[in-house]
């Protein structure tokens, strides 16, 4: 009996399969492991990110190291022309260009960063709710955000002018009325297609409250969309400030948004003041948009090898 069990065993006995082994043999990578890996493989990303980096260096260091002020008039200095001592002239008040260029840069980076956050974290909460809950609450949440996106952007700006004076959390506040519209719809939609998973069905079977299923189940798998709509509202929100500025309804401070339109002024006469600002906001925008399209590819499952 013993002899005949033996030989059934080994009759049903499975081969051994190559591949499987082959698979088994090779090192365990963790998905944020290999996202970080594919990211920085890629040759552009070190490129931009060390572009960005000195961007983000110039904007801090060259304001505080710089020994000229960018405050006040300086007579002898008034309409400079480039010279190793003023590397991009000077402007109508004698303010090295260089410096105040670098200063704007802050401006406009807290602008770009708070507003992109702020909207993010808003619309990845008001979206998510949405989502989950269904029904009359993801009608209303819904119809709400419609209305918003109905109305005229400048409209919005124009009325947070008039009710909160001109800064830059001004503006930040009037990126942040209409710019969490998009992530929250992003969400809602990743929402709707996990929560019917059967992670999400064990956790609601075994009496997880809903809010614990939101945040600490469901909210964390739209991760990667989060941080790809995040990196791409930072250059949004950036141009966004510039536009404004440049219209004159920025927030008053020295942005490159402000610097441009001072440039349009003088672009015959001193043209680098209109281009330096011009070409440093492009670049960075690049940088940014070029940074969060590789984000974006290494975060996708579907492209991991």
């Amino acid at each position: 009996m013993q002899t005949q069990k033996d030989g059934l065993d080994e009759l049903f006995r499975p081969e051994p399969c190559a591949e499987a082994e082959r698979m088994d043999a090779l090192p365990q990578v963790s998905y944020a492991a290999d996202v970080v890996k594919r990211f920085l493989n890629t040759p552009s990303v070190i490129v931009f990110s060390v572009i960005l980096a000195i961007i983000i260096a110039c904007c801090v260091l060259v304001p505080i190291l710089s020994p000229r002020p960018i405050t006040g008039i300086i007579d002898e200095a008034i309409n400079h022309k480039p010279s190793a001592e003023y590397w991009l002239g000077a402007d109508k008040f004698g303010h090295d260009f260089f410096t105040k260029m670098w200063k704007g840069g802050q401006t406009s980076f807290k602008v770009g960063f708070f507003a992109a956050v702020l909207q993010t974290l808003i619309g990845v909460v008001v979206g998510a709710i949405s989502g989950y809950a269904g029904g009359r609450i993801d009608q209303f949440i819904m119809r709400v955000v419609d209305v918003f996106i109905s109305i005229p952007y400048m409209v919005i700006v124009l009325v947070v002018r008039l009710i909160m004076g001109s800064s830059s959390y001004t503006i930040i506040f009037a990126l942040v009325v209409t710019g969490w519209l998009n992530t929250a719809r992003l969400v809602r939609g990743q929402i709707l297609q996990l929560k019917n998973e059967d992670y999400v069905l064990a956790a609601q079977s075994m009496g997880v409250s809903p809010a614990t299923v939101l945040f600490r189940h469901l909210i964390p798998n739209t991760l990667g969309v989060v941080i790809v709509s995040f990196t791409l509202a930072v250059p949004q929100a950036m141009f966004s400030e510039a536009f404004l500025s440049f219209i004159g309804m920025g927030s008053g401070e020295v942005s490159w948004g402000s610097l441009i339109r001072t440039g349009m002024e003088v672009r015959f006469r001193h043209p680098w003041q209109l281009i330096a600002p011009s070409a440093v906001l492009a670049l960075t925008m690049l940088c940014i948009q070029l940074l969060g399209d590789s984000l974006r590819d290494a975060l996708d499952p579907k492209l991991r090898k």
